[in-house]
């Protein structure tokens, strides 16, 4: 080996034992606190929608097959004693006989909500099933978060349960709602036998991490047990997502669902409290409305059909972290390998900061390039959605080759306007011209993103995995040495401030416990670095 290859060398194995370390670290199981279901015990209620990808119930007419029904019974009849439903549409009246038919209980919803006529149909269905499996049915929930919609009014509640009340015989009558709403609506109490409420850690306005998470369910449960003495309290839904954004300190990952449930049951089971999980099989459809995160709430897995952990067993976020790893180190052996080529054909010896460089950006790049490829399938939604993100990673991916390659080349990052102008010319420096063109495809995918994340976030993720890679090449190309050529203009100014004010106002927005969200802020303040040192070589120019 000639000594000039010795440091860049030394430097991509230094790189590729720190992907695979991170890979391998990402990938460790995290164990989990002993559970009371690990022994053999049940849950005791947990909520059943019987839609799998490419069934929605907001598509009118759909009919779930019988067959499909019975199959999701008969595997939720291993792990609990009771399913709660919300309707009694588009197949879900099949549930009780089926129910009966694998020795489950059933909470059967009535759903409500702003049309009348529908309403009542409902109702009458929800009733009858009542009155004719009163052996199955152990209870009615009245209306699923209908004040929490703004689609009726308590009053319109309190006259719908004393209805149906009077109809379903000595069966319970119940209405769920988030808990807020039993506060701001105390009178409703006298008109259920027992009170449904709903408590989500990450979906309360403050936002409760994973780990405490049971603490605050079991407060909430507290305080409303003081607004109500003496009335029996369901926990109608609670849980925990495995995938999607993070909502300050509250991150959705397997581990995360699975430390919450195995603390919540335990605590319900000292406590004597009674619980119903959301959910059991993860809803593809939910992430149209909610993100990635809504669709990611059960605890089995959509597509496999398959339980996301095992109780008191160890669970893995990053269960395919050993081709995360074999793809970081395809990602330094293309930086690496981009830089020899861009030093080749200039005839150039790169400099021993550049090859830190390009070490710095192949870590970048191997670090994040697996898990962005990782999480296409679980943040990609629909055409758009797929054309969006793998246009993020497609970015990311020839930045990795581009940049390096023009800093073995000893190019230097050069304007828009100036990049234009020399490729018209026979003599450009190609380099040059391809590396503007990254900075062109990295402000417009990283702008896109802020844009989102600044105006419409809620339901929006930070694709920190998938735009690292560009933020990183540019911003350490753009720190080498200032870019070539005058010419920054109007686009550059307004990207280095629109950025700027993004890599600030997100991070604050979602509170600085919220590390994805830190994440593509410092994305974006590296990205407007990247513009201010193309502003500040117009000014030396």
């Amino acid at each position: 080996m000639t000594s000039s290859l010795r440091l860049p060398a030394l430097l991509a194995l230094v790189v590729c034992t720190a992907v695979v370390a991170l890979a391998f670290w990402m990938g460790r199981p995290v164990a989990m606190p002993p559970s009371p279901l690990a022994a053999g015990e049940k849950l005791q209620c947990v909520s059943y929608a019987p839609f799998r990808d490419g069934q929605s119930p907001l598509v009118k007419g759909l009919d779930i097959p019988e067959q499909q029904i019975d199959e999701d019974l008969a595997q939720l009849a291993k792990i609990t004693d009771c399913v709660r439903t919300y309707s009694v549409e588009m197949g879900l009246d099949k549930v009780a006989p089926l129910a009966r038919k694998h020795g489950l209980k059933v909470l059967q919803g009535i759903w409500l909500g702003s049309d009348r006529a529908k309403n009542k149909g409902e109702i009458d269905a929800g009733v009858k099933l009542a009155q004719q499996y009163p052996d199955v049915i152990e209870g009615v929930v009245v209306g699923n978060e209908v004040m929490l919609r703004g689609e009726l009014s308590s009053s319109d509640i309190s006259a719908i349960l004393r209805d149906v009340k009077s109809r379903v015989g000595a069966t319970p009558v119940t209405y769920a709602d988030v808990w807020e709403f039993w506060e701001r609506a105390p009178a409703l109490a006298a008109d259920v036998d027992f009170i449904t409420v709903h408590i989500l850690p990450y979906w309360e306005d403050v936002p409760v991490a994973a780990d405490q998470a049971a603490r605050h369910i079991d407060e909430t449960r507290q305080h409303v047990a003081k607004l109500f003495p003496g009335k029996e309290i369901l926990i109608g839904e609670t849980g925990w997502p495995s995938a999607g954004r993070m909502r300050e300190g509250a991150l959705p990952a397997p581990s995360e669902q699975a430390l919450v449930m195995h603390e919540l049951l335990k605590l319900a089971k000292e406590k004597g409290y009674r619980v119903n999980v959301i959910e059991a099989f993860d809803q593809p459809w939910k992430r149209a409305n909610e993100g990635t995160v809504g669709g990611h709430w059960g605890l089995i897995d959509a597509g496999t059909r398959e339980p996301k952990f095992h109780w008191g067993q160890p669970v893995q976020d990053h269960s395919f972290w050993r081709g995360q790893a074999v793809a970081g180190l395809a990602i330094v052996a293309l930086a690496f390998g981009a830089a020899l080529f861009g030093a080749q054909r200039r005839g150039k010896t790169v400099r021993p900061r550049d090859w830190v460089a390009v070490a710095l950006i192949a870590f970048a790049g191997g670090a994040t390039f697996g898990p962005a490829l990782a999480t296409l399938p679980l943040e990609s939604l629909g055409w758009i959605g797929w054309t969006r993100n793998i246009a993020f990673v497609a970015v990311s991916f020839a930045a990795l080759a581009v940049i390096p390659a023009a800093i073995g080349a000893g190019t230097r990052l050069p304007s828009l306007a100036t990049a234009l102008d020399s490729a018209r010319r026979s003599d450009a420096d190609r380099f040059a011209v391809a590396a503007a063109v990254i900075l062109v495809l990295g402000v417009l995918a990283i702008g896109e993103a802020a844009f989102e994340l600044v105006f419409d976030p809620r339901y929006k993720d930070f694709p920190f995995n998938a735009l690292t890679p560009v933020a990183a090449a540019l911003g350490l190309f753009a720190a080498l040495r200032l870019p070539a050529g005058a010419g920054a203009g109007m686009a550059e100014r307004t990207a280095f401030w629109w950025l700027l004010v993004a890599g600030l106002f997100v991070p604050l927005n979602e509170t600085l416990k919220n590390w994805q969200a830190v994440w593509f802020g410092l994305i974006c303040l590296v990205l407007a670095f990247t513009l201010w040192r193309v502003r500040a070589a117009r000014a030396k120019g």
